[in-house]
């Protein structure tokens, strides 16, 4: 398992104060959502985040309903774009910055219930990245039944802050 960054950023600092308390992991993605508002349109909860991964549940409810009453592609692409982005809040240090760059999706199955968007990548070795480097984050996005509904290779930029 990737080991923490040694200087992790602010975000990560406080999953790793919340998460192990009660309610904490709602209490961050809450916070989360409060940072970045547009994502609070999916609900999403972070349930796992350290270097390398990230995992957000996203409910099957009213307002992400598309016109078949599943979950909205676009709804499914924002779960995708929290769990990298909290990917990348505990695996990027402070020593560099990222942001995404573009977003490959491929929609394979609808989407019936609440969804599991998990996000893995091996950290690279930042020390070496010395000038900007594209950085692809591959996520799953799956149903309750652990069946891949959406597929999303999100390219980001690191460079040295």
């Amino acid at each position: 398992m990737p080991t923490a960054p040694t200087s992790p950023t602010a975000t990560y600092r406080m999953w790793r104060r919340l998460s192990g308390r009660p309610g904490g992991s709602r209490l961050f993605s809450a916070a989360a959502m409060a940072r970045v508002p547009y994502f609070a349109s999916v609900l999403p909860h972070v349930v796992r985040m350290e270097p390398g991964l990230a995992e957000v549940t996203v409910p099957k409810w009213f307002f992400v309903h598309n016109h078949l009453a599943t979950v909205h592609a676009i709804a499914s692409c924002n779960a995708a774009e929290m769990a990298m982005g909290m990917l990348m809040e505990a695996t990027v240090p402070t020593t560099h910055r990222w942001i995404p760059k573009a977003m490959s999706v491929e929609y394979l199955a609808k989407a019936t219930t609440s969804l599991r968007a998990t996000a893995t990548v091996e950290p690279p070795d930042f020390r070496a990245m010395t000038e900007g480097t594209e950085l692809v984050i591959p996520v799953s996005v799956v149903d309750r039944h652990g069946v891949e509904v959406v597929h999303a290779d999100i390219t980001t930029w690191v460079t040295p802050a």
